[in-house]
């Protein structure tokens, strides 16, 4: 019979490169059972991705196939670790209490406005705020808070250098926005975007934190991916308009965190440009855009519903001028921004239980 000890020493030669330490010392191993000359193995992989857990399977199979002899005598079974479980392994930003991601399926649905608000929002309600603006191709967050063209400064923070993040209404900021010029249109590959939000995310000076927003670029893709690798997320808000071709792209949003290995909580959707209210009409609403859409949506796949927020010039106007509507705390527009924020802290505070 196989001894116990040689198979774990061969494990142990196995690095993980999320945790940096060998599988065995980071207890990763979930399960291993020896019968005769046969073996069968469960990894638990930190890293969701499918190539990144056929990696390890194949760096299992090298090792273990050495003592085994037959890849016939060996079952080996790499699975994602879940991610209220990566959650609690997270090293990266152990000061901050809540990350959360902002997405939406498609652009133009109005995502980064409603991400500055809410990190504005949550500041005027006590809570200490970071954002970081991860639409490498599209950053407007510099624009919304009225910082365009101020560059982060560096900071030496345990001997290792940081970088400090803009701060205005509040809110802590980093965006690639500060690193490149605003005329020019940011053309790198996934790679390259990936690393920038990554250096964001572990390089920034952060601090100690109620919430990290993390404003992410419409779709599905290598942002998205590379985010989820690096850092465990605590839950993600989804925006949406409530015409079908938005919410069919939400849909899709949705079903993309929910993938088996990634299971991250979904806070709640937020129905933007819900109605049309005009200025001198106060009390009228005209539904643009359909009715109750994202809300519907959100009952359908049994998700929370935080709010709707109407289609106001003063939200564009306010943007545009670097001052966030949600500043206006007498306003309809201010009001609406008020509950969102509520909606937002009571049901993060659910899922947390």
């Amino acid at each position: 019979m196989i001894a116990r000890e040689k198979v774990l020493e061969a494990l142990s030669t196995i690095l993980d490169p999320e945790t940096k330490q060998d599988i065995v010392s980071a207890n990763l191993i979930g399960e291993l059972t020896i019968s005769g000359d046969k073996i069968y193995i469960q990894v638990n992989s930190l890293n969701p991705a499918l190539h990144a857990r056929k990696r390890m399977e194949e760096a299992v199979r090298f090792k273990l196939e050495k003592i085994v002899g037959s890849s016939a005598n060996l079952v080996c079974e790499v699975k994602a670790v879940s991610g209220e479980a990566r959650k609690g392994r997270r090293t990266i930003l152990p000061q901050v209490k809540h990350v959360i991601a902002v997405a939406s399926g498609k652009g133009g649905v109005g995502k980064s406005t409603l991400t500055a608000n809410l990190a504005v929002g949550l500041t005027q309600a006590g809570y200490s705020v970071g954002l970081i603006d991860a639409d490498i191709y599209g950053p407007s967050i510099p624009t919304m808070f009225d910082v365009v063209g101020q560059r982060p400064t560096m900071a030496e923070v345990n001997g290792k250098t940081m970088i400090e993040p803009v701060a205005n209404y509040g809110v802590k900021l980093l965006s690639i926005g500060f690193f490149t010029d605003q005329e020019n249109a940011v053309v790198w590959r996934g790679p390259m975007a990936s690393k920038a939000l990554t250096q964001m995310i572990t390089e920034g000076n952060w601090g100690d934190l109620d919430y990290l927003l993390i404003d992410l670029p419409p779709g599905t893709g290598d942002i998205h991916l590379s985010l989820l690798q690096t850092l465990p997320l605590d839950g993600v808000v989804i925006i949406s308009t409530p015409q079908e071709v938005a919410l069919a792209d939400a849909r899709r949003g949705i079903n993309m965190f929910n993938v088996e290995g990634l299971n991250v909580p979904i806070v709640g959707i937020v129905e933007n440009m819900a109605w049309f209210t005009p200025e001198e009409l106060p009390n009228n609403k005209y539904y643009i855009f359909g009715r109750d859409g994202a809300k519907n949506l959100a009952n359908g796949m049994g998700i929370h519903f935080l709010g709707a927020i109407p289609l106001v010039q003063s939200i564009r106007e306010s943007g545009d001028v670097g001052r966030p509507a949600a500043l206006q705390k007498d306003s309809i527009i201010g009001l609406a921004f008020e509950e969102l924020v509520h909606n937002f802290v009571e049901r993060l505070g659910t899922l947390s239980k």
